[in-house]
């Protein structure tokens, strides 16, 4: 069975800012500098028409993880994250996959003005098919997304406040 994970984060800056960042190249390889752990890299990027889709890796130490985890991935976990933003509605999908486990976390990010600044919504799930360990493991990673979502949005906003 899935975990359902919803989750926002908001910004002082608009939505159209905020969008312009997590779209941007430099931004990108700016935060995966900043925040993406060990080996992190922007493995693909493309933009054009209105649309940009990038992969990124990073990497979480094994000395940062749950016993659980690391007993099951006998080290560090990497962590591949496809994202496909369309500039039309702010509108953004994300598929992440885990080495060593048999799962991956779905979702769809919005982004949208609030008063005047912007939230960003993620509304996605977290399915892991490991048996009797599986819900274990999908709480694990829901509540690491929250913190990196967290981490991300004052990245971003800090990343903004620098550039205006």
């Amino acid at each position: 069975m899935a975990r359902r994970i919803e989750h926002h984060t908001t910004s002082p800056h608009s939505a159209e800012l905020v969008f312009g960042a997590m779209v941007d190249e430099t931004y990108l390889r700016d935060r995966l500098a900043a925040i993406g752990g060990n080996n992190a890299e922007l493995v693909t990027y493309s933009s054009g028409g209105g649309k940009t889709s990038y992969q990124l890796k990073q990497g979480v130490p094994a000395e940062h993880l749950p016993s659980m985890a690391k007993s099951l991935l006998g080290g560090d976990l990497v962590i591949q994250r496809v994202e496909s933003w369309t500039e039309a509605g702010h509108t953004g999908t994300v598929e992440v996959t885990l080495n060593g486990v048999p799962g991956r976390l779905d979702g769809t990010f919005s982004l949208v003005a609030n008063g005047s600044g912007s939230k960003l919504v993620l509304d996605g799930q977290v399915k892991v098919s490991i048996p009797l360990m599986g819900g274990k493991l999908e709480k694990v990673i829901a509540e690491q997304v929250i913190v990196l979502l967290d981490k991300e949005s004052e990245f971003t906003s800090e990343w903004l406040a620098n550039r205006a």
